[in-house]
């Protein structure tokens, strides 16, 4: 669920990025900047790259136990839905000479997700069905946060922006229980 999240959202800013500038190819990667070892991870060289940096429960969404009806008259019941925010960085991993590519991708990624911060399945189709919307925001971090996160992720500063994108729901799939359905009482008025 978390990667198709990131995922969609990837493939969105890729989608833009190359229809506003003749790329061919995607600059657009899900992906840590370090290996396991330290070292760089390879891919990720001249790219924007979409990174996870902390998941955290929604507690502003009052979930309730879904239910569905099942082929016998009897309501199925599911276990609750979770809501997820995620926090991800967007860094232009851009070497030296390429410098000025990284400020100039960094900020029409930023124009594209301020243009579209929501995407549901009106204004995404392709959404994974899975996923009701993914709504995203801006986080301000300041210089102490920002340099102990980095520090964090193994790398140097590059330039970057943190968003958290708020409402990923993952529904389980599993049925609890079937109830039978409470049927209203008829009533037999005579006149």
């Amino acid at each position: 669920m978390i990667q198709a999240a990131l995922s969609h959202l990837a493939n969105q800013l890729n989608a833009y990025l190359k229809r506003t500038n003749n790329l061919t190819e995607d600059i657009v990667v899900v992906s840590s900047l370090i290996e396991s070892d330290g070292s760089a991870a390879p891919h990720t060289n001249n790219k924007l790259v979409l990174l996870l940096t902390n998941i955290e429960k929604d507690t502003v969404p009052q979930s309730v136990t879904s239910r569905a009806s099942g082929f016998d008259g009897r309501a199925l019941v599911g276990s609750r839905s979770v809501h997820l925010n995620l926090s991800v960085i967007l860094a232009a991993n851009f070497s030296g000479s390429n410098y000025a590519e990284a400020l100039k991708f960094i900020s029409k990624a930023i124009a594209f997700f301020q243009m579209q911060p929501v995407f549901d399945k009106h204004s995404s189709p392709d959404l994974d069905s899975r996923i009701d919307k993914l709504v995203l925001d801006i986080e301000n971090l300041n210089i102490q946060d920002l340099s102990n996160l980095w520090g964090l992720l193994g790398g140097k500063y590059l330039p970057s922006v943190y968003y958290r994108v708020r409402m990923v729901t993952i529904n389980p799939d599993n049925v609890l229980a079937q109830v039978p359905l409470a049927t209203r009482p008829q009533s037999d008025v005579r006149s």
